[in-house]
This record gives structure tokens, C-alpha cells and sequence, in this order.
């Protein structure tokens, strides 16, 4: 049991610490290259706290344990609004931007109710899985267009902003790094998230085995939060420096992340359905608490301490129906 907790506890370090070397190995390539600051925050920083998501699920398919992958991923979205949405408003009542609200949000309610609703109707193949990802990319062009002509800023924005304040070592630096050390940084890091991923998915497969519950609850609830890590530290900055907004578009944005991207990667290299029980209830419980996250963001703009409770409360409860 200790070797279980082990592998873990070491696989999320890997994946935390992995993620951090391959964004700031990525940025620093990209800069070099002279890639604008806008593209870059919108695409390798906004996704830098969604690594250790996408190399878990993408792990746990190759391994043949698709109740992990996309309990990883549906928890995950679950967990951004209930447990890192709730904490954030108590810290201090989320803001909401327009644009997050009007786009980005309405976005996030759209593509779960999607992925639900493909989920109960068939497998989740590499045509789907290659169509969500062309969704995400199509939407991050849209983005960085409207950002560039408008000066609007969403979620998108918002995320890889969550991420900046979180580790500020990420900012655009004035010096200029020959490439080759950033590439070496970035190829050291992915070596570290891969073998992250790889043990967190054997001591989930291993916990599950011990306490003889299912894979899909360990996914939904122990990976799932695990891998959310990195949005709650980036959220709670957020709002213990009073920025409600990054906070809110940092959830809606990992959220948007986590089903395009990180479902349409895991089903293009590893094709599987999605389990029943995931169909049947969590998937329908993500759209339900998107659904609550939008009514709550447009009613004054703003989602205050007592609605940060209730949304907390709500996850306990979730993980109460949850565990045997």
C-alpha cells in the first residue's frame, strides 16, 4: 500500500514539475523563434495547467483503462467548477467578464453537453477525437483574432494569466536564449510528464485493485483533483490578489481545454468508449454544474462567498454519491 500511495504521490510531483520545465522550455523556444507574446500565452502558457490532464488520460487509454482517462477528464471539469470555483469565490467573490461570459462560457456549457451526448451515443473514435481537436484550434484562432482587432479578453486569456502570476518566471524576458537550451528544457520535461503519467496511472490502477473499487471512481475523484492541482494554486492566486476574473476564466478556459483537447487527444491515440457509469450520470452532472456555473456568472456578474459555498457544498455531496 505505501509502494501504491508512492507511485502516486511521485507521479504527481513528475507531472507538476515535468509540466513546468516543457512550458518554460516551450516558451523560451518560441520567443527565440519570434512567435508574438499574444500567440504564445493563448496557446503554450494557456495550456501549460492542463498538461498533467493530458498526459494522465492519454496514459491511462494506452494502458487500457479508459475509466480513468475520461474519469480523469470529466472529473476534472466537475472539480474546476465545484471545488476550485467554490474555493475561489470564498477567497473573494468571482468576477465575471463580459466576453468570458458571452463566448468562453457559453462555449464551455456547449462543448460538455456535446461530449455527453456523443459519449451515450457511440464510441469515442479518431474522428471525433480529430474533430474536437480542430475545434479547440479553430477556437484559439478565433480568439487570437478577436483579441487582436477587439483588445477582448476571455478565458483563454484569463487561463495562461492565472498561470503568469502563478509563476512569474514564465513572463517574456528581454534576454534572448540561444535555442538549443530551451529545446533541451522542453524535451526534459516531456521525458518528466510521461513517466509522471505513467506512474499515477499504475498506482490509480493499483488503488483501485486494493480497495476493490472501480477505476472510474479512482479517475473521478483522486486523479481527477490530483491533476486539477495546478488550476487551483493559479485560481486561488487569482483571487487572494483580488482578480476574480482570471479566477473564473481560468476554470472556464481549463474546462474548454480539458474536453477538446485533452478528450480529443486520448481518442485519437486511444481510442475507447467511455464507461457506462460515466455516461450515465457524471458526464450528465458535468453539464448540469456548467449550466450552474453560467446562471450564477450572469446573474450580476458575479459569483459571491455564499454562492462559493454552495458550489462547495455541492462537491461534497457529488463525492459523497460518489464513494462506496
Amino acid at each position: 500500500m505505501i509502494e501504491t500511495w508512492g507511485s502516486l504521490l511521485a507521479g504527481f510531483l513528475l507531472l507538476v514539475a515535468g509540466g513546468d520545465l516543457l512550458v518554460r522550455g516551450a516558451v523560451q523556444a518560441a520567443e527565440r523563434l519570434g512567435i508574438s507574446p499574444l500567440v504564445i500565452g493563448l496557446t503554450l502558457v494557456g495550456f501549460g495547467t492542463s498538461m498533467p490532464e493530458l498526459v494522465t488520460s492519454v496514459q491511462a487509454g494506452l494502458s487500457g483503462s479508459p475509466g480513468i482517462a475520461y474519469g480523469n477528464i470529466v472529473g476534472s471539469n466537475i472539480a474546476n467548477i465545484l471545488l476550485i470555483g467554490g474555493i475561489s469565490a470564498l477567497i473573494c467573490p468571482v468576477i465575471v467578464a463580459e466576453a468570458a461570459l458571452r463566448r468562453d462560457a457559453a462555449l464551455m456549457l456547449g462543448v460538455a453537453a456535446i461530449f455527453a451526448a456523443l459519449a451515450f451515443a457511440m464510441p469515442m473514435g479518431r474522428l471525433l477525437g480529430a474533430i474536437f481537436v480542430a475545434g479547440l484550434a479553430g477556437y484559439i484562432v478565433l480568439v487570437i483574432r478577436q483579441e487582436r482587432t477587439t483588445g477582448e479578453h476571455g478565458a483563454i486569456h484569463d487561463k495562461s494569466a492565472a498561470l503568469l502570476q502563478a509563476d512569474p518566471g514564465l513572463r517574456r524576458s528581454s534576454r534572448r536564449p540561444g535555442l538549443i537550451l530551451p529545446l533541451l528544457l522542453a524535451l526534459a520535461g516531456l521525458g518528466l510528464v510521461v513517466l509522471g503519467g505513467a506512474l499515477l496511472v499504475e498506482g490509480a490502477v493499483a488503488l483501485a485493485r486494493a480497495f476493490g473499487i472501480g477505476e472510474t471512481v479512482i479517475g473521478l475523484t483522486i486523479v481527477a483533483v490530483g491533476t486539477s492541482m495546478p488550476e487551483l494554486v493559479t485560481s486561488v492566486i487569482a483571487a487572494l490578489k483580488r482578480q476574480g476574473d482570471v479566477a473564473f476564466g481560468n476554470i472556464v478556459g481549463s474546462n474548454i481545454y480539458n474536453i477538446l483537447g485533452i478528450g480529443g487527444t486520448t481518442a485519437v491515440i486511444a481510442p475507447s468508449a467511455v464507461p457506462a457509469e460515466i455516461v450515465g450520470f457524471d458526464a450528465p452532472l458535468m453539464v448540469g454544474v456548467s449550466a450552474l456555473l453560467v446562471l450564477l456568472a450572469a446573474t450580476g456578474r458575479r459569483i459571491d462567498r455564499w454562492e462559493g459555498l454552495v458550489l462547495l457544498a455541492g462537491y461534497g455531496a457529488y463525492l459523497y454519491l460518489l464513494w462506496p
